[in-house]
């Protein structure tokens, strides 16, 4: 039976250089897998995010998990090469403190063991003991706190974070913590509008996927937040696959063969969540990003199994969008060992 969070230990373990990066069998389990049935298509896929089953990356509103320290570890690495990994336009201030206020809570009443939040007035008093801060501020005030309000969270939450102002029936990304992207740039897409930002995104258009998508976004109310999956495949753990550093994780994508792919290989998947924030009106879009390496997978057959499918049967301008031509082959060959040819069960949750 998969095991909450709860229960799991913080992992010391790195994203970069040696890749120490490990699962437990218990996080393996709990991840979002992001594939319902056997073969894979552009869709909105929205659904409410309320809790979902005990023992799963559902089960809290914003998930952490014992690889929580060592992330936050590797963001504040990120930060120091490149501060504009984090950007906010000057009208963002209120939807930072809106940010703010919106992850203490749900950390603090989620996970009491290790995150408090008391609040007297606009005296606030945060308490985060897995990284060891103990912070009293005044909300409002950002001469109060270290960082201001949207970095000085995020620094602290596992995933990405972008902050969309709603305005011209549109969304823009004008706020972010953006350092675990799969080859993205906030610096780039700051200030762009919904449409713009996903301009490279194959086949979505023609079917209408994100006009329909915005529709929906434009709709969600304060307190019932929304979520989708999406996912990609990563060469190595690496948290940073960044354009700015494709120099560095780039030429991996050419590292895997027969041999290191059931190691080297990871499923990276996205849980992103969709908060409306309450002052400022702004959407907040939190990014989480999972990675099972193919022997994860191999650990469910289910999973395994379909894995093996949804490749075979990728459409090509979708795996080349995810930069997957140079060892598809190699993962779909690797993977053939855990499909019977039999069918799967429905739903994405192990058997």
């Amino acid at each position: 039976m998969a095991t909450s969070a709860k229960d799991l230990p913080f992992r010391e373990e790195t994203f970069r250089d040696d890749f120490t990066f490990k699962n437990s069998p218990e996080t393996v389990l709990r991840a979002p897998f992001p594939f319902d049935k056997d073969s894979y298509m552009y869709a909105v896929n929205m659904e409410l995010h309320r809790d979902g089953r005990p023992g799963t990356a559902y089960e809290a509103p914003i998930d952490v998990d014992e690889h929580y320290v060592s992330e936050m570890k590797d963001r504040a690495l990120v930060l120091d090469e490149d501060p504009l990994r984090y950007q906010s336009l000057p009208h963002m201030t209120l939807a930072g403190w809106d940010t703010l206020e919106l992850l203490m809570t749900c950390k603090a009443e989620t996970y009491p063991e290790w995150f408090s939040l008391t609040r007297d007035g606009d005296n606030w008093h945060w308490v985060n003991r897995p990284m060891g801060i103990d912070q009293h501020f005044v909300f409002g005030d950002e001469s109060t706190l270290p960082y201001a309000p949207l970095e000085y969270i995020t620094r602290q939450a596992q995933g990405d974070f972008c902050v969309l102002d709603e305005r011209d029936g549109n969304l823009w990304m004008d706020a972010g913590m953006v350092t675990t992207q799969a080859d993205w740039s906030l610096d780039f897409d700051i200030g762009m509008n919904f449409f713009e930002w996903h301009a490279p995104v194959p086949l979505a258009h023609e079917k209408g996927i994100f006009k329909r998508a915005l529709k929906y976004l434009l709709s969600i109310q304060q307190g019932n937040p929304a979520r989708r999956l999406n996912w990609t495949m990563t060469v190595n753990p690496r948290l940073d696959t960044s354009p700015e550093n494709y120099h560095i994780w780039g030429p991996e994508n050419t590292h895997i063969t027969p041999e290191n792919v059931a190691d080297k290989l990871f499923l990276r998947i996205e849980l992103q969540s969709f908060w409306r924030l309450p002052r400022s009106n702004a959407l907040l879009f939190p990014i989480r990003c999972y990675f099972l390496s193919m022997r994860d997978l191999s650990t469910v057959p289910k999973w395994a199994t379909r894995m093996h499918r949804v490749l075979q049967t990728l459409p090509p301008e979708i795996a080349s969008y995810k930069g997957l031509d140079n060892y598809r082959e190699i993962a779909i060959n690797w993977l053939s060992q855990f499909d019977d040819g039999k069918p799967t069960s429905e739903g994405p949750h192990p058997d």
